[in-house]
């Protein structure tokens, strides 16, 4: 999975937080291949039809990394980590965005069909589970992360034990748990909204 020496990637990763721009652009292709992989990963979670591409999905995450060379960077997987958690912002983003032109938006009410209404469920899941996970993390934030990772980042638990230097066991213990907890609450907000109000 590791296209390039994890040194030469830690090693850039200091000297973009240092200041060197230069090392962002030698940093970029060493790790592309991956954010590549990660972002069809989760593309492949989303609706056949949904209207944000792989490639684009790639470029707005890489957009916010850009902004994030102040991190004080630890490895690659670190950096991976951070990209998986962009690439679920702007799924999120793009969702709360979606949720608002069904609320009404600045678009025209139209009658919708059943694939719209597909559509839209799809993404008031997404933002459910974000919410989710938000919770999750008010709690233990390291049972969050390894969802962030696993579910939506795709790595695998050897290298999410890397990143957090624990056993791989422990992930594995900690992935368990998550999704247990995540599916209670998911299903406690389904059975809210279903005896909401009419």
């Amino acid at each position: 999975m590791l296209d390039s020496p994890p040194n030469s990637v830690t090693k850039l990763l200091i000297k973009w937080r240092s200041g060197d721009e230069a090392a962002l652009n030698e940093l970029m292709p060493l790790v592309y291949n991956e954010m590549r992989r990660l972002a069809h990963q989760y593309m492949r979670r989303e609706r056949s039809d949904h209207t944000l591409q792989t490639t684009a999905l790639l470029n707005e995450a890489y957009l916010r990394l850009i902004d994030h060379k102040n991190i004080n960077w630890q490895n690659r997987a670190h950096f991976m980590a951070v990209a998986a958690q962009a690439m679920r912002r702007v799924l999120v983003d793009y969702a709360v965005s979606r949720k608002s032109i069904k609320r009404g938006g600045n678009c025209q009410r139209v009658d919708l069909d059943e694939a719209m209404g597909v559509a839209l469920q799809r993404a008031e899941e997404l933002i459910g589970l974000d919410e989710a996970l938000k919770r999750l993390a008010a709690m233990d934030q390291r049972k969050a992360h390894v969802v962030e990772l696993r579910y939506f980042g795709g790595l695998t638990v050897e290298e999410i034990a890397e990143f957090f230097g624990i056993a791989s066991i422990t992930v594995m213990r900690e992935w368990g748990a998550a999704k247990a907890w995540l599916l209670r609450e998911l299903s406690k907000s389904d059975v809210e909204e279903n005896d909401g109000p009419a």
